[in-house]
This record gives structure tokens, sequence and C-alpha cells, in this order.
């Protein structure tokens, strides 16, 4: 490949990877632990999506493509097979019973809204929402924790309605890891494969938008429309994606849905602050 296209794409990663290595320095990760996921990734990637007929590269190869030795390339590999570099980033057990309070028609009314539940009375109530989709998770708990968040109201009789279908994150952890695996993955993924000049589909949505020239004075009244039309576009897409959930699960040999591989729709709103950042729009 052409040095000055090498260089374009890794100049663009030297803005990319500042906020990462924020987050990674903010954590009291060193370079060496970052280093090490990385040269697991780069023997992973290269090994699965680069391998001759179906099969995966062989550690020679990928030896030559990382710049790795064959000693470290094999020393990864078994690292990977064993195990060791899995990683399971699933939605909150809270998030999973906002989602099916609205998606499920034993828990929502004539008006495809979420029904307002008693807490254990009847066929249909929170208790049974929280054992069909909430873990292991104990019913009353899942109550505390929802009414906590602020997406869920007890009424006088204890019957619950949802006020709210949002839940933050509980700890900044959390909201990192969701976020990077949720968020970031998917956008880069998108990007990724929008660019794959073997691509076989029409490609993936992917738009952004920004101007140079609001005020500073403005910008808060900004990020207010800003969140309250994303919130609103996040909603719809929510229940398009409920609407097509109900259609594979009605076609489903099981009757219910089987979980395959993920869909996401991304919405975000960004400013930028790092006045040390090498990319200027």
């Amino acid at each position: 490949m052409d040095n000055k296209i090498k260089k374009e794409i890794l100049d663009a990663f030297l803005v990319v990877m500042r906020p990462i290595v924020r987050i990674l320095l903010r954590f009291g990760i060193s370079y060496g632990g970052f280093a090490e996921t990385v040269k697991t990734v780069f023997v992973d990637v290269a090994s699965s999506d680069f391998g001759i007929r179906g099969r995966p590269t062989n550690i020679s190869r990928v030896a030559v493509m990382t710049g790795l030795t064959r000693k470290e390339v094999k020393r990864l590999r078994d690292k990977i097979e064993n195990g060791e570099e899995g990683i399971t980033v699933k939605s909150t057990p809270m998030a999973q019973i906002l989602h099916y309070w609205h998606a499920e028609d034993d828990f929502i009314d004539k008006n495809g809204r979420p029904a307002t539940l008693s807490f254990s009375d009847g066929e249909f109530s929170f208790t049974e929402l929280v054992r069909r989709f909430g873990g292991d998770v104990p019913p009353g708990a899942m109550r505390t924790e929802l009414k906590r968040v602020g997406s869920v109201s007890e009424h006088p009789d204890g019957s619950l309605s949802v006020i709210s279908r949002v839940v933050l994150q509980k700890g900044d952890t959390d909201n990192l890891v969701t976020g990077l695996v949720h968020c970031a993955y998917p956008l880069l993924s998108t990007i990724a494969a929008n660019t794959d000049p073997n691509l076989t589909h029409e490609g993936y949505a992917q738009f952004s938008t920004y101007s140079l020239r609001i005020d500073e004075a403005q910008k808060k009244r900004l990020r207010r429309v800003s969140y309250d039309r994303l919130s609103e576009a996040a909603v719809s897409f929510d229940d398009l994606f409920m609407a097509y959930e109900s259609l594979t699960a009605k076609t489903s040999s099981g009757g219910g849905g089987v979980d395959g591989p993920a869909v996401v729709v991304g919405l975000y709103y960004f400013e930028e602050r790092d006045q040390h950042a090498k990319y200027k729009w």
C-alpha cells in the first residue's frame, strides 16, 4: 500500500487514540497493558479475517502481516484459544426489564404502552416480568433500583408504572465499558465495513453533522435540545426494533426470538474540548 495512504490512516488514528489513551491513564492502565491487548487483537483479526478458503491464517503468515515474531504469535493464539481474551458485556437487567415492559404483549396495555403492573398479584405481574427477563435479580431489589434511578413509580396500592425507559449505568466503570462496547465499537465497525473494498452490499447508514459557528453561550441550550431530540430518536428506533422482534418471535419455529448478531443504531452529541487535539475540523 502507498506510504502516503498509510500515513493518512495513522494520522487519523492519532486523533482517535487520544480519548482512548485518556481513559486508559485515568484508570491507571499503562502502555504495556494496552500494548498486550492490541497485539492480541492484531493476531486474532489476522488469523480469522485473512485466511485462505475459509481456514485460519497460519502462524507464519500472521507473523509477516503483523510484524510480530512467530513465537509471539503462537503465544497469543494459544491465549485466545484458551478463552483468556473473552469478553461479555450485556445490557443491564434494569434495561432489559424496561425494554420488555415496552415490548412483550403480556406487559403492555391495549394502546401498546407499558401497563401498570401489580407487584406480585395476577398472571402478568412485575414479579413475573422480572422472573422472565431479569436474570437472577429478586423482584424487590429490581423495584428498588428502578425507583432509585427514576424509571418507575410506585402507586399507593403497590402497583408500578414506567415513567422513563432510560437507565444510566450505576458507576463510571459500567458506563465506560458499556459505552465502548455498545457505542464506540459499533460505530468503528460501521466505518470499517463501509470502507471495505470487498463490501458486497450497499453499506450501512453513517451520518454526522457539525458546525464551527455556534457561540459558546448558546451551547448549553443546544446540548439540551440535542439531548431531547436524540432521546426521541432513540425511543423511536427502540420501538422499531421491538416491532421486528415481535415479527421474529411470531415466525420462528419455537415461537420465541433467538439471539443472533447485534443490530445497533447509534446517536450522539459531541463537542471538541481537547485543546491539544491534533485534528482541526
